[in-house]
């Protein structure tokens, strides 16, 4: 670990606004490519009731004046309102107490667990957004590299990650012992989880568990949402409508069963959570699918493999180990990102809250 912590020879020769500008261009890029994408293309999508269910909630909180900053919440990680309050439930998890190295994602509603796993003392380990940039950083509070007399919150955006974070390459050694990961929607029966589409919490687990980093067999999984992002069963919405919808749907194709969950089959790639946590209530999810181990290259797509370096080299590598060439998987629509809007408020505008090793295996497409 000793070499993870390790300084930077000069932390203040970080271009921040070159680093800015950069990731904002990319932003730009992406969504000029992406955003032109029709409604209708995605019926391509490899997993079209994820969509179903990501719209219903996404315009929920909207509608609700659920949301904070950025907004509006399409095609993002949704920042809802009490997402501090369950980041401090998060922490009360023996689970989260016990664990050394946390991995949490880059997005703005779990910004405050990246805060408390910090100010606990614990290593935090965070993937570079997209993993456009570079492929993770590790960040310890109070340490050479990063001393105590730095306040925290420099530390939990992706600017500071990447500005005060140990960028970390495919083959160091380190051993992850939870991780944290944001979600649109989750199944509390199975832990079926939906994200904004992107595909990067599973292409990270496939990496880190192939690599040897993390044990896919007894790391735990945890999600911080809203409580309306976890499926009730149909009893409230956007639950209810979405459930009215199924119903309709099948009465019109001829179906005689009766669908129970809006949740359709995870693909073998799809990463459930064990625990779920919202601001009122901690939810242990008894009937666990299971978990993917490795990259499944036979399902990464050409496009998706283009967007990512790290993948490439990693590819490229094992192919070199193993003197074969890997599969690679189907052509895939890739869908649309969020446009961030500083302004944006959605319906209501309220916005506060308290948040302000390989073999033929290995790939993630869009979920």
């Amino acid at each position: 670990m000793s070499k993870l912590l390790a300084s930077v020879d000069d932390k203040s020769s970080f271009d921040e606004q070159a680093y800015e500008s950069d990731r904002l261009s990319k932003d730009a890029k992406a969504m000029a490519e992406m955003k032109q994408i029709a409604t209708e293309e995605f019926s391509k999508l490899r997993t079209p009731w994820k969509w179903k269910i990501r719209k219903a909630v996404w315009d929920y909180l909207e509608e609700k004046d659920l949301a904070q900053f950025p907004r509006p919440v399409h095609h993002r990680i949704p920042n809802f309102i009490g997402a501090d309050d369950a980041a401090e439930r998060l922490a009360t998890l023996p689970e989260f107490q016990s664990a050394n190295m946390v991995k949490v994602n880059p997005d703005t509603p779990q910004r405050q667990v990246r805060h408390l796993v910090l100010e606990n003392g614990k290593t935090l380990l965070t993937p570079q957004p997209r993993l456009r940039t570079g492929f993770f950083s590790t960040l310890k509070h109070g340490t050479e590299a990063i001393p105590s007399d730095l306040p925290i919150e420099a530390l939990t955006s992706s600017k500071g990650a990447a500005k005060y974070g140990t960028p970390i390459t495919l083959y160091e050694k380190y051993t992850v012992d939870l991780v944290v990961v944001g979600s649109t929607a989750v199944c509390p029966n199975t832990g079926a989880r939906v994200g904004k589409g992107e595909g990067f919490a599973e292409l990270e687990w496939g990496i880190l568990s192939q690599q040897g980093n993390l044990d896919a067999d007894n790391v735990l999984v945890v999600t911080t949402v809203h409580d309306c992002q976890v499926f009730d069963g149909g009893v409230e919405e956007p639950w209810k409508s979405l459930m009215k919808q199924l119903e309709e749907e099948q009465k019109e194709n001829g179906e005689t069963t009766t669908a129970t969950s809006p949740f359709g089959t995870l693909t073998q790639h799809d990463v459930p959570v064990d625990i779920i946590v919202t601001p009122t209530q901690i939810i242990h999810v008894s009937n666990r699918l299971p978990k993917p181990s490795g990259v499944y290259w036979d399902l990464l797509s050409p496009q998706k493999l283009a967007q990512i370096r790290v993948l490439q080299e990693l590819k490229k590598r094992t192919e070199e180990e193993l003197g074969e060439t890997l599969p690679s998987g189907p052509d895939e629509v890739l869908p649309p990102i969020a446009s961030r809007k500083r302004g944006g408020r959605g319906r209501g505008g309220r916005g506060r809250g308290r948040g302000g090793r390989g073999r033929g295996r290995g790939g993630r497409g869009t979920d």
